[in-house]
């Protein structure tokens, strides 16, 4: 695979290889995980973009052999960790340990020290063990004892999380949920690909079958390409129109924050690009708003009694902002 040049800006034929590996990658990760194109796809684009997954669904849907799958296919390091209420945040970030043979105190990293983390069933661990992710999430460090070490880059953390119903769990608050770039869910599979996966000799769940296609260091270079490419004035309007349209709405009681709306213009650039262009048009923005904006959307108590969702707020709310125009850009 050739890897993408580090120009200010991605050219034609960034475009085009970049493209390839997306494609590539996503057939790799299609092979275990099947009928869920879509899904595969935006866990792709946050991975470019430099953000992380959530995956909310009931158990069994795939959730964790996606996960598994698209760590394999990235190539580089990879954990899983088990998430239980019993789990410490020790467990997750490390910790500070005696050596008796030279009576040192030393730092024993945890799992998140890896380029792809799994964290299965996230919502399972209590809100103390949950917030041991917020530091290494936003700033790609872990703090112990006073001192800071740096994870691998890049550095993606997949969690699958059970919906907060089912017995066991523990909401996730507004500042983890802000963390994910994207969250998304798989839900269950059309007749055709169940019928495909029940088959005796099915390829599906099948881990050890995903090729590895990219590296580390591959992902990285992409990563900071696409960062730089073109988002014209009238769709950064559009976007910030999205978002206050959005914090205003009755029914929110708190909208997206700026944080949240670079993060929207960051898959963007990456979902554009997987769609072999150079720019990015209204049309990207609609795809990606609901899975980038809709978690960190927050309810009042009302509109939750009544039946409104996060994601039918902001697609609603959505329909009520006016495009740009072509002449605009």
């Amino acid at each position: 695979m050739t890897t993408l040049t580090t120009a200010p800006t991605p050219t034609e034929r960034d475009i085009v290889e970049f493209r390839r590996l997306h494609q590539a990658l996503g057939d790799a990760v299609e092979s275990a995980v099947h009928g869920k194109r879509a899904v595969i796809d935006l866990v792709l684009v946050a991975t470019f973009a430099g953000g992380h997954v959530l995956l909310e669904d009931v158990p069994g849907t795939g959730k964790t052999t996606l996960a598994r799958a698209v760590a394999r296919a990235l190539g580089g390091e990879h954990r899983r960790l088990q998430f239980t209420p019993d789990l410490l945040p020790s467990d997750v970030t490390g910790t500070s340990v005696f050596d008796p043979r030279d009576s040192q105190v030393r730092f024993r990293p945890g799992p998140v020290f890896s380029n792809v983390v799994l964290a299965d069933e996230i919502n399972r661990a209590a809100a103390k063990t949950q917030s041991a992710l917020l530091e290494v999430m936003e700033e790609h460090t872990v703090t112990v004892d006073g001192v800071t070490h740096p994870v691998p880059a890049p550095f993606l953390v997949i969690a699958t999380q059970n919906p907060v119903d089912l017995d066991g769990t523990y909401r996730l608050p507004e500042a983890q949920l802000d963390r994910f770039l994207i969250k998304t869910s798989l839900g269950y599979p059309d007749a055709e690909h169940e019928i495909e996966v029940l088959r005796p000799g099915s390829t599906a769940g099948r881990i050890d079958d995903v090729r590895t296609i990219s590296t580390p260091d591959e992902i990285a270079a992409v990563a900071a390409s696409l960062a730089t490419l073109h988002v014209a004035d009238p769709i950064l309007r559009y976007v910030r129109e999205i978002g206050v349209a959005i914090r205003h709405d009755e029914r929110v009681r708190l909208g997206a924050s700026t944080r949240g709306l670079r993060a929207l213009v960051r898959c963007l650039q990456v979902y554009a690009a997987a769609r072999g262009r150079h720019y990015v048009i209204p049309a990207d923005v609609h795809q990606l708003v609901e899975p980038v904006l809709a978690h960190r959307t927050v309810l009042t108590r009302d509109a939750v009694l009544t039946g409104h969702t996060q994601s039918s707020v902001v697609a609603e709310v959505l329909e009520t902002v006016a495009p740009p125009q072509p002449d605009q850009g």
